[in-house]
């Protein structure tokens, strides 16, 4: 397992929220992202919702994803709500040639909070994965009571929070070892 805090954008600081971390694990046929947030009791998380997919995830509270295919440019975006909602696109280059990626089987996204921590899993399939090891972007939106809004990753570049700038993809996802 291979675990990676964040780190909230100087721009866009949080409000009682102190950590983020990201952890990573192959698990049979599937790929485990577990968040875990420390001072999480001002964290604002969307409503329940039936699991499928929805565009915007990143507006509201959400946890990301990036996986770069191979050496050139190409990438994909994985979303996750806690409200069980999920969005995956594919990229030609940063920000170009979006489109959405047809998926056979939706991930599951679970939301445990509990005194100051609060933890997001997501379950991804294999399959939904790239063969082999793969640069990665670990990223989450956070939205806070009185609307307050701040941006972790593995890396900030710029002025702005830019979760699919190249140099953000700072972790590695080893190739899936055979069950």
């Amino acid at each position: 397992m291979q675990t990676h805090e964040l780190a909230h954008h100087p721009a866009h600081a949080p409000s009682a929220l102190t950590a983020v971390s990201a952890s990573m694990r192959w698990h049979e046929h599937w790929l485990t992202l577990r968040f875990r947030l420390s001072d999480a009791a001002q964290v604002k998380v969307p409503p329940f919702a039936p699991r499928r997919h929805a565009d915007g995830l990143w507006q509201r509270t959400c946890f990301e994803m990036f996986v770069r295919h191979g050496e050139g440019e190409e990438y994909t975006e994985f979303n996750f709500s806690p409200s069980g909602q999920w969005a995956v696109y594919d990229f030609s280059a940063p920000r170009e040639g979006m489109r959405q990626r047809v998926r056979s089987r939706a991930p599951a996204c679970t939301w445990r909070a509990g005194g100051k921590a609060a933890f997001f899993d997501a379950a991804l399939p294999v399959a939904a994965l790239p063969d082999g090891a793969s640069d990665i972007g670990l990223s989450a939106v956070m939205v806070e009571e009185g609307s307050i809004k701040s941006f972790w990753a593995l890396c900030h570049h710029g002025d702005s929070p830019d979760f699919h700038d190249p140099a953000c993809f700072t972790a590695r996802l080893p190739a899936r070892e055979a069950p």
